[in-house]
């Protein structure tokens, strides 16, 4: 899929590593932009004044997750992302200000270019020590 204002980066095996949404991407509606088989599922929405979303809550349903699942919201500044496969950079760009990042596979690194803020936003719970390798 390719849309304007999305980037996103895949890694040797065709495995979604990272999908950036840009402040420039809109759409009218919903727009999944992940597939279902995803840990982590991401959807854009825009809907007109008065539109309603039925209320709802979500069934308790037993999943396993493989991986943490990671998104950073860009609030100021820049940040440097390196993506890694295997310990290997394959990928580097920066987020601004606006950008939403979010991370599915592969190793990561940050540099802050410009004095960031951010939220991070990920899938619990954090296990401690074994939850990263650092490398």
């Amino acid at each position: 899929m390719r849309l304007d204002g999305i980037d996103t980066y895949y890694s040797s095996e065709n495995r979604l590593m990272a999908l950036v949404i840009h402040p420039t991407f809109h759409k009218e509606g919903i727009s999944f932009l992940t597939d279902d088989g995803q840990f982590q599922q991401v959807a854009y929405m825009q809907h007109p004044r008065g539109h309603e979303i039925s209320a709802h809550y979500h069934n308790k349903i037993p999943r396993s997750v493989d991986y943490t699942c990671e998104t950073l919201i860009i609030r100021k500044g820049i940040l440097l992302v390196d993506l890694y496969e295997d310990e290997k950079p394959i990928y580097s760009f920066k987020l601004k200000a606006g950008d939403i990042l979010t991370l599915f596979f592969g190793g990561h690194g940050f540099k802050v270019l410009e004095s960031v803020e951010m939220i991070e936003i990920k899938q619990g719970p954090f296990v401690g020590p074994e939850d990263k390798t650092r490398f």
